[in-house]
């Protein structure tokens, strides 16, 4: 009807024929409707009483020419309930002959074709059969994979999906169903779970390495290994550890042994190392002591403080012979060793063997004795008198940046990943990012000069001359918004005397100090060497 009328005529509101036009519309399309109502009736059809009205925008096509016009007009479709309401099926022998032609068709379709025809069926039906339709495709893309792919014998593939779930995820897959059990039981993924939290994570890398489990791990299933049950009541055992040693730094619980290192001789501890079986000293009468870490006995003494030794034998490997002035800190690893001076100079070294040390470039920059290194495959990093840090190319010894902040000189730093940790003499430590060389934090509390610090993933741990200790939240420190009352976790004071050096793990911590005692009028120096371990871990 709307074809023999001029379009512009209906979509002006000032066309009276348009106007009248509509108001006859609407009166016959009534008439029909009301027709095949009474029609209904008449054959028993049910009523359809919930009448929707819909308003779309359409497109008009023009009369004269044919052709689509992008202007649009709006018109009112009335339905009486779900289009499939009004038509009848036809006879059941015509209906199953015409559902059998329409399958052969369809089968014969590539399956664009079959998509592209489903979507067009799917766009013409109404909303409660598209309802139907969902309620059954829904468990048709809902499969229980992890058991369908052992019954193909892809038992790995179940294996290597369930492998990157972790603990809780893993104890609700292990309830699924037998099958899923299985597939955990027989995949050993409690095992792999702990074999991965060892490789990433190096407070469960040291709790494996002190309680000796590790031997269990990294091992193929054709060796004799315990059960995967062996492994699942492992792995609370291991998250109670870390939540004993995690509360134990937040309260502060330790156990205190002290190693007595008073002689006539001695003159203060400047240095020390421990493993898992020994601590080394180095004290400034030149010499080196190696204790048990386990009994804290002295096993040896090395004199010299000027070589390389072996410390199973006390023998002395090689000596270096290059700085004019004492050198006071040094650090090597995977074949390079950095040293530096109170001569003002950094040497690189490259260690091929013990006894094959050559020196490989010295760099120089700054105007005070440098007093501690450190550096990895990208950057050598130093620390001077002089109040900078100045950072270095690994690879080629060229100067890169100085990072300025501190007020006094620098007695101490760490470095690792982009993070570097400073200690001065100004009784404050300075976080910096090493790419930008920004100062990230200025961490304040000590009262003398911080003279030892170390950090790891959550903590810094630093020592200074007034003799505390103190144990801050490295995960809040670079937090901007963090206040600054909040980035100390616990102060240790367990000296009387100047905190020189310290190093930890997730369970020890050990440190010494250089005190001063008078006795009679005499100068007496006692050099401690403390152990702060977690209680009932060490």
């Amino acid at each position: 009807l709307l074809s023999g009328y001029d379009v512009a005529a209906v979509r002006a509101p000032d066309a009276g024929l348009g106007f009248h036009f509509f108001f006859f519309f609407f009166f016959f399309f009534d008439v029909l409707f009301f027709l095949r109502r009474a029609r209904g009736h008449n054959n028993m059809e049910p009523d359809m009483e919930d009448k929707t009205l819909e308003l779309m925008n359409t497109s008009v096509m023009d009369s004269h020419t044919g052709e689509i016009s992008p202007k649009t007009t709006t018109v009112f479709k009335i339905t009486n309930g779900p289009l499939s309401a009004s038509r009848k099926r036809p006879s059941e022998g015509n209906y199953e002959k015409e559902k059998d032609v329409c399958i052969q068709l369809f089968d014969q379709w590539s399956e664009a074709d079959q998509v592209e025809f489903v979507e067009h069926l799917i766009s013409r039906m109404c909303h409660y059969q598209h309802g139907h339709i969902n309620s059954y495709l829904k468990p048709m893309l809902q499969r229980d994979f992890i058991t369908a792919l052992p019954a193909q014998g892809l038992d790995h593939i179940a294996e290597n999906i369930l492998s990157f779930l972790d603990a809780r995820s893993l104890c609700s897959a292990e309830l699924v169903c037998k099958e899923w059990q299985r597939v955990i039981s027989e995949g050993m993924l409690w095992k792999k779970l702990i074999e991965r939290m060892v490789r990433t994570d190096p407070l469960w890398k040291g709790l494996s390495e002190r309680h000796q489990w590790e031997k269990y791990l990294f091992k193929n299933r054709t060796t004799e290994v315990p059960p995967n049950s062996y492994y699942r009541s492992l792995y609370p055992k291991i998250i109670q550890d870390i939540e004993t040693i995690e509360a134990n730094w937040r309260c502060g619980r330790h156990n205190l042994q002290r190693i007595q290192c008073r002689s006539e001789n001695s003159k203060g501890v400047y240095c020390l190392q421990y493993d898992d079986d020994k601590i080394i000293s180095g004290l400034r009468d030149n010499s080196i002591k190696i204790w048990d870490k386990q009994s804290l006995e002295c096993l040896k003494i090395l004199t010299g403080h000027t070589g390389v030794w072996d410390v199973n034998s006390g023998e002395v490997l090689n000596t270096l012979i290059h700085h004019n002035e004492a050198v006071l800190h040094l650090r090597f690893c995977n074949g390079l060793m950095v040293t530096c001076s109170k001569d003002r100079s950094i040497a690189v070294w490259d260690m091929a063997s013990p006894t094959d040390i050559s020196l490989r470039r010295v760099l120089v920059g700054h105007r005070a004795a440098v007093n501690v290194v450190d550096f990895d495959d990208k950057y050598i990093v130093s620390a001077s008198g002089d109040r900078t840090i100045k950072v270095w190319s690994t690879s080629t010894c060229e100067f890169v940046r100085t990072l300025n902040g501190h007020k006094r000189g620098i007695a101490c730093l760490q470095y690792r990943d982009r993070l570097v940790v400073s200690g001065s003499s100004d009784n404050t430590i300075r976080l910096w990012d090493i790419e930008c060389g920004a100062c990230l934090r200025v961490l304040e509390g000590h009262e003398e000069l911080v003279r030892c610090i170390r950090f790891d993933n959550k903590r810094i741990v630093s020592g200074a001359y007034d003799g505390k200790i103190k144990v801050w939240d490295l995960q809040a420190a670079l937090d901007p918004r963090a206040p600054a009352s909040t980035l100390c976790l616990r102060t240790l004071v367990e000296h009387s005397g100047r905190v020189f050096r310290l190093q930890f793990d997730e369970a020890v911590a050990i440190a010494h100090v250089y005190v001063h005692i008078q006795i009679a009028g005499w100068p007496w120096k006692l050099a401690e060497c403390v152990s702060v371990c977690a209680r009932g871990l060490s």
